[in-house]
């Protein structure tokens, strides 16, 4: 597992990418593991706080009582669509995985009782249009091979 600090050294132009796909809207997707082992998704909101990437949960919320079951998590940027005349302007998506991490609720928080967490990140995937709009470009970095580029007709 890494931190998002150690992405961003390692990768500096793709962590740009991928913290702005991440940034271009205030809602992000949340995947997490209900009791019975099957996927919940869910709204959250993250932040990129001090080389770490954060979330919140509300008290009492399925999404804070499953992450406190099973840490494994998954989460997606906001979706944009693509420019119909012009793909290959489309920004992309993001998404990563990792662990949550359950750390201090922040003291200004008007939520003392919510869930705080910071994420140990496995994997994070950046697809977007190539140019020529002929071919996608999977951009990645994982914890067993680093920064990878790939193309997909």
């Amino acid at each position: 597992m890494a931190s998002w600090q150690e992405i961003e050294k390692d990768s500096p132009a793709f962590a740009a990418k991928v913290k702005a796909r991440f940034e271009a809207g205030t809602n992000k997707t949340i995947a997490t593991l209900r009791r019975d082992g099957s996927p919940r998704i869910s709204g959250t909101e993250l932040g990129f706080d001090a080389g770490e990437i954060t979330f919140g949960s509300m008290s009492g919320s399925m999404k804070l009582l499953d992450v406190r079951r099973d840490p494994r998590i998954a989460i997606h940027s906001p979706t944009l669509e693509p420019p119909p005349d012009h793909p290959e302007r489309w920004p992309g998506d993001a998404k990563l995985a990792g662990t949550a991490v359950e750390m201090p609720v922040p003291a200004d928080s008007p939520f003392p009782d919510s869930g705080y967490f910071r994420v140990d990140v496995r994997e994070v995937s950046l697809t977007y249009v190539g140019d020529p709009a002929d071919h996608l470009v999977i951009e990645s970095w994982d914890t067993e091979h680093g920064y990878r580029r790939r193309t997909r007709k």
